[in-house]
């Protein structure tokens, strides 16, 4: 892929912001449990952050998405998950089906605010008994004059208690699973939209997650993105978005525990030498770099196909599939050369260790990730390739 100086200008720019306006927050936001995203996104907004490959109609910058690509890896100069999560959230996650399908007029009311940064989003996909089984969902939106009338629940939103609207996945017929779903625009102040609770996580302290019940929530029919029954395929196309975000993210991040890594081994002196000296420890480290850099030349194939108008859903799924692998590997590794001040939690990778467990969870799970590639392959049970 060929970068531009347009490229590395908005790099450097999400780095200059990050560094200015949260990082020294980041830690009180950790403490907290959240941190303030409308203050954030609003400051995000004016930066044109938020919209780099949304429509220019509706506050975006129109450009193709190596441009947003470049700005998701920076983000793995913040030093936490959570933020960053919740960003990606707001761009990759929340919006990208109702930028491409959603009517004129859906568009102006929901996504134009989410670009500027006045709206803050939230995803209503997963529920208690149905995360990765996307297809199992048990909510339903029925029709009922103009409206639909919203019943069940939905389950680790990220953004949930800050958000002003989520983008609902629910059950709109009687028909076959992958068949009867539809995607919906539902504000978050709606009666009958309840916060049921802020979820406790073991990591990504710094973003509210939350469990939401909807009850008779009434809203009108025009808020449909695109048509109805499409809302499965609309959030699968989401999902290729959403998982190569996962990937691109991480990988400055990862880079960034690594050199954390040698410096500390450097530092640190055992049996009359610095830890990083011994052979078993710099090479263990100069492998993992080679496995990000691995991950980055995947990543940057499937984001190039795309910007060509290409599926990239088998390269995206194994994107997703090794960034949440190499994850677990490299802060893993990383702790154990901190030894006991690994296990402190004012350690930075301790933080990275519990933060990055999520990447094998959430938006599909590592054995979703596999289903996916062993069906491109031709090789799933009663499959021909």
């Amino acid at each position: 892929m060929d970068f531009t100086p347009e490229h590395k200008s908005i790099h450097d720019n999400m780095k200059k912001f990050i560094e200015a306006e949260i990082n020294p927050h980041v830690d009180e936001w950790e403490k907290a449990g959240i941190f303030p995203a409308h203050e954030l996104f609003k400051k995000m907004g004016k930066m044109g952050f938020l919209g780099i490959n949304k429509p220019v109609e509706y506050g975006g910058l129109g450009l193709d998405y190596s441009y947003h690509m470049v700005m998701t890896e920076a983000l793995g100069y913040i030093n936490c998950g959570g933020v960053p999560m919740a960003i990606g959230l707001q761009t990759d996650m929340a919006t990208p089906a109702l930028a491409r399908f959603g009517s004129d007029e859906l568009r102006k009311e929901f996504l134009s605010p989410s670009i500027s940064g006045d709206y803050v989003a939230c995803l209503g996909v997963s529920e208690v008994g149905a995360g990765s089984d996307v297809a199992g969902i048990k909510t339903t939106a029925k029709k009922d004059g103009d409206d639909y009338v919203i019943n069940g629940g939905k389950m680790w939103t990220t953004s949930g208690t800050q958000a002003d609207w989520m983008c609902l996945l629910a059950n709109t017929g009687e028909g076959p699973v992958h068949q009867n779903k539809s995607l919906i625009c539902v504000p978050m102040k709606t009666k009958g939209v309840q916060i049921a609770r802020k979820l406790d996580k073991m990591g990504m302290h710094s973003s509210d997650t939350a469990q939401i019940y909807l009850d008779d929530v009434r809203v009108p029919q025009r808020y449909l993105i695109g048509q109805e029954g499409h809302g499965f395929m609309y959030q699968m196309v989401q999902f290729q978005e959403e998982r190569l975000w996962a990937a691109a993210s991480s990988l400055i991040s990862l880079e960034r525990l690594i050199e954390q890594t040698i410096e500390y081994t450097r530092q640190r002196k055992t049996f009359g030498q610095p830890i990083l000296d011994n052979q078993v420890v710099h090479f263990r480290l100069a492998e993992l770099q080679t496995e990000v850099e691995l991950l980055r030349a995947l990543t940057y194939r499937a984001a190039d196909l795309l910007v060509k108008g290409e599926d990239v859903t088998r390269l995206a799924s194994m994107a997703k599939l090794k960034s949440g692998r190499l994850a677990r590997v490299v802060t893993d590794a990383c702790l154990q050369y901190y030894g006991g001040m690994g296990f402190m939690n004012e350690t930075p990778v301790s933080r990275a260790y519990r933060d990055t467990r999520l990447g094998s969870i959430g938006g599909g799970a590592d054995e979703i990730m596999l289903g996916i590639i062993c069906k491109y392959m031709g090789i799933l049970p009663g499959k021909k390739k």
